[in-house]
């Protein structure tokens, strides 16, 4: 199977496609025929190491503030290693972008599976030293695309949890200034000005307003079944996080005709600063999100 060929998967007014060949890139999420999901730089873009589509971000989602950093005691140093990085050169989205090597383990007209043994790769083992597996289920229910990602620890030693998506949305014939933006009480996370957490917070209530002329990058903690949406142009695009998802990120730059509503399981820079979950040995971590979309007034 080529790149391009993916595997579809359809149900009622939804269908997704994903290229298990690519990194397991989700590259369309269409409703009604009409497609969600933005594919910024294209394919061409991803394979050189940027993010678009329906991105897996692993072992850390965002960005790491230093080229080292310790877990348990375990000291990894990624100076020298070829790591994706930000305008400031800092680490950002892992490893796993553009990976061959996810086996299909189910592949139904509903819904598929694959499995990635990042234990198995010493090239990715040298900026994370933490063997184990990883398994995407996708599925389709009513009108809702269900991702379901697990981590198996491998080893003898508890892997630290980082991962997130990076799911690039639009509404179709829809400017983005004209989508409305719905987001939960929350806790807004102070960023400095590369983009890391200070520490500080605050409560921000709950809002719906349109996009307008802001732009986003902002990180929030939040609770167990929160929904972040984007609604507009007859549709609603709704990110519902279950469990193992208590962070998130909206990304949605000057100039772009698209808006990111991002699940992660822990805060930017989380190896660095801990507080991040972790899969110990005989013990799988598992994260849900889904993206339901619905015709909307």
């Amino acid at each position: 199977m080529s790149a391009m060929d993916g595997l579809r998967i359809a149900r009622g007014s939804l269908e997704a496609t994903f290229l298990p060949d690519l990194g397991m890139l989700g590259v369309s999420l269409r409703h009604h025929g009409e497609e969600l999901l933005a594919l910024p730089g294209g394919l061409a873009g991803y394979r050189a190491g940027a993010v678009t589509g329906l991105p897996l971000l692993a072992p850390w989602a965002n960005r790491l503030g230093e080229r080292r950093y310790e877990v348990d005691g375990v000291v990894v140093d990624l100076a020298g290693l070829d790591l994706s990085t930000d305008p400031n050169g800092l680490p950002i989205h892992g490893t796993m972008t553009a990976q061959a090597g996810w086996e299909v383990r189910r592949a139904e007209a509903f819904a598929l599976a694959a499995r990635f043994d990042f234990g198995a790769r010493p090239d990715l083992l040298a900026s994370f030293p933490f063997p184990h597996t990883l398994e995407i289920e996708a599925a389709l229910v009513q009108d809702t695309l269900a991702v379901t990602t697990t981590l198996t620890p491998t080893g003898d030693r508890a892997v630290p949890v980082g991962f997130g998506y990076h799911p690039y949305l639009h509404l179709p014939g829809l400017p983005r200034a004209d989508v409305r933006l719905s987001l939960p009480e929350r806790r807004h996370l102070a960023l400095d000005d590369r983009s890391l957490p200070t520490g500080e917070s605050v409560a921000e209530p709950a809002e719906d307003l349109p996009i307008g002329q802001r732009t986003f990058d902002d990180h929030y903690a939040l609770s167990a079944g929160s929904r972040l949406a984007l609604t507009g142009g007859g549709r609603r695009v709704t990110l519902e996080l279950g469990e193992g998802y208590p962070y998130g990120q909206v990304f949605a730059p000057q100039g772009a005709e698209f808006a990111c509503l991002e699940p992660m399981t822990a805060t930017v820079n989380a190896l660095l600063d801990g507080g991040y979950p972790r899969a110990i040995p005989g013990s799988p971590f598992t994260a849900r999100f889904h993206l339901r979309v619905e015709d909307a007034a």
